[in-house]
């Protein structure tokens, strides 16, 4: 087996049921106190069935809260070359967190991928991604090739002084999930894709430049800019949309720094110092 969905609860079992059929390899296991749930495999303590799907599943994805998943995996960590990829999901499939095994053991590619899915937020915490500050927000035509798009990422990111080397995601609208070009230009840069669903791209309050053109075509106000600015946090536009190769470009940088000076932190007295 490649893939395990793993819920304690009802709740649980709806978001297992969301993604098990964008995999080919799959089973849902529910816990023996959900009713309804016959057709399932099911378990009585998470610690006893991970300790049977540990040495024999690529990916195991929780469904439940980290700390359950915490102690369950714990006694059983070995190497991070050896060990399967871990994901954890909250009830309500807001979040979606690569737990174990991010880069060596691919919980990174499968926390996005179920993101993309659920329209969750995926958390990924390995230092050579998370250190990566850039988004390549990316509108095309149906049917633009993979070069044409890796040459428009390449050109875009010179013309502000960046490598595909320093970007973190490409981003784009939820309808090109099946852009072929797209997906091939993603895995040949090595750059992950992160989608970003219609719904919230209509809904945001971010400022970007509309096009009529593609409200047009596909009932979107833009894809490049807001798919950029929507797709990390704190971001701020480096690269307005620009047209190379008839592909629209958009760089966002993502702002990481934490001082007394931002509006997030500069509510936070300073501790007052202390007295000998």
């Amino acid at each position: 087996m490649s893939i395990a969905l793993i819920s304690l609860s009802a709740e649980g079992l709806n978001v297992a049921r969301s993604l098990a059929p964008h995999f080919c390899d799959v089973e849902i296991y529910v816990h023996d106190s959900v009713e309804g749930a016959a057709k399932f495999h099911r378990f009585s303590k998470v610690a006893d069935l991970t300790r049977d799907l540990f040495g024999r599943c690529r990916g195991l994805v929780y469904i439940m809260p980290s700390g359950v998943v915490v102690r369950a995996i714990a006694p059983l960590i070995e190497h991070k070359l050896k060990d399967p990829a871990v994901v954890v999901i909250d009830v309500l499939g807001r979040w979606a967190i690569s737990l174990l095994c991010g880069h060596e053991g691919g919980a990174n590619p499968l926390t996005l991928r179920i993101a993309n899915i659920l329209e969750a937020e995926p958390v990924i915490t390995t230092t050579s991604e998370a250190a990566k500050s850039l988004i390549v927000g990316v509108g095309c035509r149906r049917g633009t090739p993979a070069d044409t798009i890796i040459t428009a990422v390449t050109e875009g990111l010179a013309l502000v002084g960046h490598r595909p080397q320093e970007v973190r995601l490409l981003a784009s609208a939820d309808l090109k999930a099946d852009e072929a070009g797209l997906l091939e230009a993603s895995e040949r840069l090595d750059i992950p894709l992160r989608l970003i669903s219609g719904a919230e791209i209509r809904a945001s309050g971010r400022l970007f430049a509309h096009s009529t053109f593609v409200e047009d075509k596909v009932a979107l106000p833009a894809v490049a800019e807001p798919a950029a600015l929507l797709a990390g946090r704190r971001t701020q536009l480096i690269l307005p949309k620009t047209i190379i190769k008839s592909v629209t470009i958009a760089i966002t940088r993502e702002n990481c720094s934490w001082s007394a000076s931002d509006p997030a932190t500069a509510s936070i007295a300073p501790a007052a110092p202390s007295r000998p």
